[in-house]
């Protein structure tokens, strides 16, 4: 038997070894280091400081094409403390930071875009609570609204109001009654509301205190509004004034 052949290793087989070699020791080297991990950082938090301009929520919506329903001008106004956090007409929590408008006789949670006359600036409000109470005043805005059309630093600025949606007839119907103050004299409004009990048998005379002074609400039989506006007009006090308003 022969033994074994001798093998020779020529140039080409020395390189593949080589080349294996380093492909070797680059594993091994790789081995030693730890795999990168990805960290996921969260944003940073909001600057703290005056709450945002607070944005119309979707119930405000409407087409823009869509055309006003009832068109009204007049002297808006602002109001925030002492009424913040207080129950609105429609009952909601007051929230003088959202979007919302108080009016005298529109049916509550009417949705009505806001104008101001001078400057051009527009927003969209829903009509939440009644007022203004005051004489010559169409409109009281809440602060966010009040900002949003320049009513804010001036306090008093002309607008238009244009009604967009209402949930009930703007011109039949409704629950009517009379609103009388604000009185400066709390025993003027008592002595005022056992006059209107005795001249008016038919009607529910309530006097509550708010946060302006004492009030009178003279609710007529079944909430009528022609028997509500009979009784404003034939009403005189000698402090605060008289208001025909929309209950619901």
């Amino acid at each position: 038997m022969s033994g074994p052949k001798s093998v020779q290793t020529g140039p080409l087989q020395a390189v593949v070894v080589l080349v294996g070699l380093l492909f070797c020791l680059m594993l091994l080297v790789g081995c030693g280091h730890k795999k990168s991990t990805k960290i996921s950082v969260p944003p940073a938090p909001p600057i703290s400081g005056a709450p945002a301009e607070p944005r119309s929520p979707s119930d405000l919506d409407f087409p823009a094409d869509a055309q006003p329903i009832y068109v009204e001008t007049g002297i808006a106004s602002w109001y925030g403390p002492p009424y913040h956090n207080r129950r609105s007409s429609n009952g909601e929590i007051f929230d003088t930071y959202k979007m919302t408008a108080a009016h005298r006789t529109l049916p509550l949670n009417s949705v009505a875009r806001v104008t101001n006359v001078k400057t051009g600036r527009t927003a969209v409000v829903r009509i939440t609570d009644r007022g203004p109470f005051i004489e010559g005043r169409m409109l009281d805005l809440s602060l966010a609204a009040a900002k949003a059309v320049d009513v804010w630093r001036p306090g008093l600025a002309k607008v238009k109001l244009e009604v967009m949606h209402t949930p009930t007839p703007i011109e039949s119907g409704g629950r009517w009654c009379v609103q009388i103050g604000a009185f400066e004299d709390k025993q003027h409004a008592t002595r005022l509301k056992e006059k209107l009990t005795r001249r008016y048998r038919t009607a529910r005379v309530l006097q509550f205190t708010g946060p302006t002074g004492d009030w009178l609400r003279i609710r007529v039989a079944e909430d009528d509004k022609k028997r509500a506006e009979e009784v404003a007009q034939s009403t005189t006090t000698s402090q605060g004034s008289i208001f025909l308003v929309r209950l619901d």
